[in-house]
């Protein structure tokens, strides 16, 4: 079924949900992540979201890894990780004034073996050479320390939603490669199956190559908040006093995370013995 305009009905009510304030803006510009600082900051369920995720990140470097070294974020764009944990050092690849380094996660600016904890939110399937990051990975990472990555999940919920929700980014199972366009901007180009293809279609291929780097934890997790409070690109779907109830939902449906989760943590560990 197509609009008047012959505009899929999909791509349509995408466009009615977008929110005024990033609608107009090129995805790669750094304007595009001080809107989503404003809408960030204006929607008390996204903040909830995001706390989740910071929550999640520490308790799992907490459990899962060791070695002392810098705590960093990548990919830190509109979030505030560092005012809730404030031992991170968060970055970006833009110039915001709410970051503290600008860098590429494929190119760091830290010493060997300097980091205990590198956390990234939505940020992996934008990078453009994965194997790359892998390859710093292995060198700024201390012995027992970790990579920390919440990516969009591969279920059959995910898998419906996501090739619909950003014109600018993709989902492709099917890509031949890890890599994306040498042309392609911070936000533009990016395939979000990019987890699911090197952690779970290629796994045999990462463990071959990246030995050092072990996969010691992944898990679904997250719907009905992401879904519902629209996140940073979207127009939110229920009142924010609602938070409370969508975390109790989602807890109750965590048996069934495996066909409805939107989002999954893989934790990356770096071998104590190398």
């Amino acid at each position: 079924m197509t609009t008047r305009v012959g505009k899929p009905l999909s791509a349509s009510l995408r466009d009615l949900l977008l929110d005024p304030r990033v609608r107009a803006l090129d995805v790669d510009s750094p304007e595009f992540s001080l809107a989503h600082r404003r809408v960030l900051l204006a929607k008390p369920l996204v903040q909830q979201l995001f706390r989740e995720f910071y929550r999640r990140c520490r308790a799992l470097d907490d459990r899962l890894l060791a070695g002392e070294g810098l705590r960093v974020e990548i990919g830190s764009g509109s979030g505030f990780m560092c005012e809730n944990y404030p031992d991170v050092i968060t970055s970006d690849v833009k110039p915001l004034p709410f970051v503290q380094l600008v860098f590429r996660g494929e190119e760091m600016p830290f010493r060997d073996s300097s980091l205990r904890a590198l956390y990234a939110i939505n940020t992996f399937h934008h990078l453009q050479s994965p194997r790359a990051f892998f390859e710093e990975l292995n060198r700024v990472l201390v012995p027992g320390g970790g990579a920390i990555l919440i990516e969009p999940y591969y279920g059959p919920f995910a898998r419906w939603l996501f090739p619909r929700l950003h014109a600018s980014e993709g989902f492709d199972m099917d890509a031949s490669t890890w890599e994306s366009s040498a042309v392609a901007g911070p936000f533009s180009d990016a395939n979000q199956a990019l987890s699911y293809i090197v952690f779970k279609r290629d796994r045999a291929l990462f463990e071959a190559e990246f030995p050092g780097l072990a996969i010691v934890h992944e898990r679904p997790h997250t719907h009905l908040q992401y879904l519902l409070s629209g996140g940073v690109n979207f127009r939110q779907l229920v009142p924010s006093f609602l938070g409370g109830a969508l975390v109790a939902a989602e807890r109750l449906l965590a048996p069934i995370d495996r066909w409805l989760a939107l989002q999954h943590t893989i934790v990356l560990r770096r071998n104590p013995n190398p």
